[in-house]
């Protein structure tokens, strides 16, 4: 079921689409105050279910005449037609995990033939297996790419068979519509405006902050880096950022940044992670130095898996922004699209729910978590 709705992003009008994912009936969000597009608070059973494209632009979609100087019309639900999947990161962690089996949930439902890589956070890997998902017949890409810049050789590979790849998560370098049908992921600058607003929330708009950031090389890290610290400069002059590291998406990094930043800037008092496994590292890193997570140091943080709201819940961390993983309708919804005649805009971008000490606990209890 789809429901249009117009809302205020910046200064341009954008188009949101709420498209429901279980049976649960929908609820639209309404318009965003903020004009972030980011989290809402509200985490309601049918909220959180509920996936919000919006357009980034008026006009026609791309569709499968328009890509790249035309591609072969396919029907990917006839079983017979090979869809690849490229998924950038080991399973271990909780966001890929739940992604991957959304995407191979709704293959299945469709009846799409779906066949699979993993690259373990390898780009030089990933630009192989697409390679090799290419010569195993695949005629259409789903990707999570590693980094934004990586991929080059793979999508011209791909290009020059006019093989369309739909990338998730993450962007790439190129142009929509020309070198990748169009992005579905977050909006990782709003995530990074409520990240802010959460820490400034937590410590009184006094906040002395480290800002444990994740890998270099991709619009993840660069929008949730620039959001935030464009948030404090607006709204909060208080707030003061004394120390920004990358902690590289990883538990083991963000706790061994976490400890010599705690050594370096002893009026550390907050602590803004790109992402919850660094989060949990440093959670790991406070302890250590003898300090209380969430009473000497409050800590927010973005991804929204299950071990982070639960710290949440506890009082551990202030606040948690989901990245929402559950990609497989959109995916597909989008690759049929494309197929037809309604077309895809050049960004999708999904719902994601917000975790604070008001809703976290229901959130658990409901299952709504990943």
């Amino acid at each position: 079921m789809y429901t249009h709705l117009w809302a205020k992003a910046g200064s341009a009008a954008v188009l949101t689409v709420s498209l429901c994912l279980t049976a649960t009936a929908c609820t639209n969000s309404g318009d965003d105050s903020s004009g972030s597009g980011a989290a809402s608070g509200d985490n309601s059973a049918a909220a959180q279910q509920v996936a919000s494209p919006s357009a980034s632009a008026s006009g026609p979609g791309c569709t499968y005449q328009s890509y790249g100087g035309g591609a072969p019309k396919l029907d990917i639900t006839d079983g017979k037609t090979v869809v690849g999947f490229s998924q950038s990161e080991s399973t271990s962690n909780p966001f890929r995990a739940t992604e991957t089996k959304s995407i191979e949930a709704e293959a299945k439902k469709l009846g799409v033939k779906l066949i699979e890589r993993n690259a373990n956070a390898d780009v030089n890997t990933q630009n192989s297996q697409i390679e090799d998902m290419i010569a195993q017949g695949a005629k259409v890409l789903i990707v999570a790419p590693e980094n934004s810049d990586g991929l080059g050789p793979a999508l011209a590979k791909a290009k020059a068979k006019k093989i369309p790849v739909l990338t998730i998560d993450r962007t790439v370098t190129g142009t929509a519509c020309t070198d990748y049908v169009a992005f579905i992921g977050s909006n990782f600058y709003g995530q990074a405006q409520v990240a802010a607003d959460d820490l400034a929330a937590a410590t009184g708009s006094s906040g002395h902050v480290a800002i444990l950031t994740g890998s270099p090389g991709n619009n993840v890290t660069t929008d949730r880096t620039k959001g935030f610290q464009d948030q404090v400069k607006a709204k909060y002059p208080k707030m003061k950022i004394v120390a920004s590291q990358t902690g590289n998406f990883a538990q083991t990094d963000g706790q061994k940044v976490m400890e010599q930043l705690l050594q370096a800037h002893s009026d550390i008092n907050a602590v803004y992670a790109e992402n919850d496994e660094m989060a949990l590292g440093a959670i790991q890193a406070i302890k250590s130095a003898g300090k209380t997570p969430g009473k000497d140091i409050k800590i927010v943080s973005i991804d929204g898996i299950e071990q982070m709201v639960q710290n949440v819940a506890s009082g551990t961390a202030a606040a948690d922004i989901e990245t929402n993983p559950r990609f497989g309708p959109l995916a597909f919804q989008a690759l049929q699209d494309f197929y037809g005649t309604a077309g895809v805009q050049d960004k999708v971008i999904i719902k994601d729910g917000h975790f604070t000490s008001d809703n976290a606990k229901q959130a658990l209890e409901q299952g709504l978590v990943y």
